[in-house]
């Protein structure tokens, strides 16, 4: 009776322990960029260092229990970035950075480093410290159930508590909590394996509790948390309208539009250069399709220019919010207005209407850090297919506009491109200087009658029809100058697998030995490293399919999570042979390749879920059930999980890599790691054969 009590006393750990990491890990992706202005260009980084932590954990199993460092861990973290939080890190020029990243620091006269790359090797290690003692943990539970036979249901236990992690953030999230309720509920769930850890540890744990809160509360200047941003508000130095910010940076100024005593001078020259490229239409639009409406600028605009519908999308629910109720002119407050909370791409997929004019409002990121440039918010809208969506729901003689911050000529070139690639012939651009945007780009028949001889050889426009390729759903990084790693990007990768391997060569002396013999686990690596990918193609996939919100990601999340556990529960009723196991990830991977997911978005909802939850779910499911035969075979568990955790984090180094050869070919990257470990296996056990 009592090992049954103590079984179901570590199960439940088992489970804790995961809850705690997948929660932990969501809640410092969302909250150190709100410190650390630069994470907000590298949200991978808290994603490999917890499988780095994870996995240096694993293999510190059997030492010495590290229990009390994770809230030690946690809260040393949030003191190096409450230092960081007021320094100003810049990688190019200093003042437009200061501008952009760091509006609020400038204001008090912060010090200014020129070097993203300490703030983001700090908050890697730092990041990856916090979940070496989860790691450690999880790991001695899984094994102490191995001993015993029951590996497997250790890690379903291991698969819900990282299911009801995510469940809960997103919950969280729904909710619009601050971060002092997200490091309250991680601490909370942490007394479930803390509770018997011995009354000093108790104590040093509510300490570093109560230090955390107070940390994750004095650091909160925030008006509300979005699912995307921290929000706050600010005031515009000779405008009378009101400055948001994402995260303490400028992201869009609310600007009375209207004529009268409350537009200051410097808001109706800004007011002017939004409504001068209307004078460009031969007739005012009647209906309008605003992508990226934001507080409302654009939408008053249509209004102002004559429109009599207007449909306004915008991603971000408390930014609808705030225009609602702080926008000078009330814009979402008029009849001829409909507000639609959802993501460009997803509007433009299933939408039946037809516009006479399709608004690009300055939805590009809220700065150009080019050097930091990754999949954003943004993405998938500036991309070839994106803009034949957008021809597709225009009415005839209808056109587009798309106000834009350009900050260098390669993103010049490259939106005249996207345009001419798009529409079949390079757009109107018009210079208009201001704090908001500089360039408006005119195309479709709307703007026809504009086009001349002077304009199309207009020395910028052809050489950006020479010099450039467009940024597609495949390849979707407007702001990288050129297909391939940068010398920053090859630098980091050096930088955090340099790390990364001296980390877990250092810590572990069997790994060591295990390489220097020749002995390592080639097979587990490849496993996390592929499935890594697996998983990163997948949600952006989705994205794509469904539109880039939160709760996309968090459905997809979740629906990975049930995948894995599913497979893992067959498994113990009736396993599925390794070889069937790697010949459906084969199929699956080749066929997702040969279909792919840019033939989702137009597809029907009841048959693009079927075919989503194919694309997804069916590698997901052969990769979990290869796992979960192979893992059972190791007599070291915890040896075997974390090189599987470090093999993730090569696969988030190696995500990079879509940069250079397009998100598609990362399945084809996934399925040659599948095939190596397969490898590995068949090597491994004709040496186990022979020395038998």
């Amino acid at each position: 009776m009592d090992d049954r009590i103590e079984s179901r006393r570590t199960y439940l750990e088992i489970a804790a322990i995961s809850f705690v990491i997948l929660f932990q890990e969501l809640a410092l992706i969302r909250w150190l960029p709100t410190q650390v202005r630069v994470i907000s260009y590298f949200p991978n980084v808290v994603l490999i260092s917890a499988f780095l932590g994870l996995g240096i954990g694993c293999l510190l199993a059997s030492r010495r229990t590290l229990v009390e460092l994770w809230p030690v861990g946690l809260v040393a973290t949030g003191i190096a970035t409450w230092v960081m939080s007021g320094i100003a890190f810049t990688q190019e020029s200093v003042n437009e950075h200061l501008w952009l990243l760091y509006h609020d620091l400038a204001a008090r006269g912060a010090p200014v480093v020129n070097d993203v790359k300490l703030p983001i090797v700090a908050c890697f290690v730092l990041s990856a410290l916090c979940f070496v003692p989860l790691g450690q943990m999880l790991a001695s539970r899984i094994a102490l159930m191995a001993r015993d036979g029951r590996s497997l249901p250790a890690y379903s236990f291991d698969l819900l508590g990282s299911l009801a992690g995510t469940a809960a953030f997103t919950l969280f999230s729904f909710l619009r909590t601050p971060p002092v309720a997200w490091f309250a509920m991680v601490f909370a769930a942490g007394l479930v394996f803390m509770a018997r850890t011995g009354l000093r540890r108790i104590a040093i744990y509510a300490t570093c509790a109560a230090a955390m809160l107070f940390i994750a509360h004095t650091t909160n200047h925030a008006l509300v948390f979005s699912p995307y941003y921290a929000l706050s508000l600010d005031t515009f130095k000779g405008h009378n309208g009101h400055l948001i910010l994402t995260n303490g940076s400028i992201h869009q100024y609310a600007s009375p539009m209207r004529p009268g005593p409350g537009q200051s001078r410097e808001d109706a020259k800004l007011a002017a250069a939004y409504i001068s490229p209307y004078g460009n239409l031969r007739k005012p639009p009647e209906k309008v399709l605003v992508l990226g409406a934001g507080s409302g600028n654009d939408v008053i605009t249509a209004l102002l220019a004559g429109a009599k519908k207007v449909d306004a999308v915008e991603i971000d629910p408390e930014i609808i919010k705030l225009g609602r109720t702080i926008h000078p002119d009330r814009p979402y407050s008029d009849p001829r207005v409909t507000v639609i909370n959802d993501d460009a791409r997803s509007y433009l997929n299933r939408t039946p209407e037809k516009y006479d004019l399709v608004v690009f409002g300055t939805l590009d990121s809220m700065t150009r850090l080019s050097a930091l440039s990754s999949v954003r918010l943004d993405t998938f809208v500036y991309t070839r297919e994106c803009l034949l969506s957008v021809k597709k729901v225009l009415r005839p003689g209808g056109g587009v506009m798309m106000y834009f911050m350009v900050g260098s000529p390669f993103i010049f070139d490259r939106i005249v491109k996207l345009h001419d690639e798009a529409f079949g012939a390079p757009p109107i651009a018009l210079n208009a200087p201001n704090r908001l945007f500089n360039w408006v780009f005119l195309s479709g028949d709307a703007f026809s009658h504009l086009r001349t001889t002077d304009q199309t050889v207009w020395e910028p426009i052809r050489r950006a029809l020479k010099s450039t390729d467009a940024s597609t759903d495949d390849w979707p990084f407007l702001y990288l100058r050129t297909r391939g790693i940068s010398n920053f990007y090859a630098t980091m990768i050096f930088i955090l697998g340099a790390i990364s391997a001296a980390s877990v060569l250092g810590v572990s002396k069997e790994l060591r030995d295990s390489v220097r013999e020749g002995r390592a686990d080639i097979e587990m690596l490849c496993l996390g490293a592929a499935f890594l990918l697996l998983e990163t193609k997948s949600v952006t996939e989705m994205n794509l399919a469904w539109g880039a919100t939160w709760l996309t990601n968090a459905v997809v999340f979740a629906a990975i999570l049930t995948m894995l556990l599913a497979s893992t529960l067959l498994m113990q009723w009736k396993p599925i042979p390794a070889g069937a196991s790697v010949a459906g990830i084969v199929i699956s991977l080749l066929a997702a390749y040969a279909a792919p997911t840019g033939l989702l978005p137009g597809l029907d909802t009841p048959v693009k879920l079927a075919l989503s939850l194919l694309v997804v779910g069916l590698p997901i499911f052969f990769a979990a059930s290869l796992f979960a035969v192979r893992f059972r075979t190791r007599a070291a568990a915890d040896l075997a999980l974390g090189w599987n955790l470090l093999g993730a984090v090569l696969g988030g180094l190696l995500e990079f890599l879509s940069m250079a050869i397009g998100i598609r070919n990362l399945a084809l990257l996934a399925l040659a790691l599948y095939l190596v470990s397969a490898l590995a296996r068949q090597r491994a056990e004709r040496a186990a054969a022979r020395a038998a």
